[in-house]
């Protein structure tokens, strides 16, 4: 695909400012490489931040709407409406009321992240196999005692699998927010370099740091799939490898 492109870029001669082939990329990404770094690791540390912080609020909400039913019924709702609200509309809100560049964004990133670790981690708790709920509650285990040794284990693949899906998320969350706030100079992330170089019609520098983000997003979801295989292999179905 990579040669298609370059080859159709050169027979067509389309300028650079329309569209650049790869290697224009490739070597825009070495010679801003100055530029590119400090703004994607601006980026990245608001996507793990967020990252973090929707699983420590998401995973201790999902105990709790599990130990409570009435917990759920009344704080669930809320969180589907955070979910389905676009970032988009209320990220000007939100960096007003934060009165903070990087606390706002790191809570745009957070509203778009946590949901899918709450609701995946909701659903494993309740999926446990009623026959061992009896055996334990048999042998007199109390209910934190069942959470620990049972409803938690057996939620850890479904926690894992909204992990992935909230890591990209995260990153998507952080872009957005980066874009809305517009924020400038040094400390600016991948997505002010986006926009400064459209407004300087410096595309190849444009495809450059999207590729720069596109790498992360699937550098992010390849390490949480290797943490989800290193964790579940042992036991877990999903990790076992398959009979020939």
């Amino acid at each position: 695909m990579l040669v298609l492109w370059e080859g159709t870029v050169r027979w067509l001669a389309i300028p650079p400012y329309i569209l650049p082939g790869p290697l224009l990329i490739a070597r825009t990404l070495v010679d801003d490489w100055g530029t590119l770094a400090p703004s994607l690791l601006v980026t990245l540390r608001i996507t793990l931040q967020a990252l973090a912080a929707a699983v420590v609020v998401g995973g201790l909400l999902a105990v709790l709407f599990s130990l409570s039913r009435w917990v759920e019924l009344s704080f669930f709702p809320y969180a589907i409406i955070l979910q389905v609200t676009p970032i988009v509309a209320i990220a000007p809100l939100i960096i007003i009321w934060a009165n903070d560049v990087d606390l706002s964004l790191l809570i745009c990133a957070w509203l778009v992240a946590f949901f899918p670790i709450l609701s995946n981690t909701v659903l494993g708790l309740r999926s446990v196999d009623p026959n061992l709920l009896e055996l334990f509650r048999l042998y007199g285990a109390g209910r934190l005692r069942t959470l620990v040794n049972l409803r938690l284990p057996a939620a850890l693949p479904y926690f894992l699998g909204g992990l992935r899906i909230s890591g990209g998320l995260a990153l998507i969350g952080a872009v957005v927010a980066e874009f809305v706030a517009g924020t400038g100079g040094s400390a600016s992330g991948l997505a002010w370099r986006i926009l400064e170089s459209g407004y300087q019609l410096k595309i190849p520098r444009m495809f450059a740091a999207l590729v720069l983000i596109s790498a992360t997003g699937i550098a992010i979801f390849l390490v949480l799939t290797l943490l989800s295989h290193l964790l579940l292999r042992r036991w877990h179905e999903s990790a076992l490898p398959a009979e020939r």
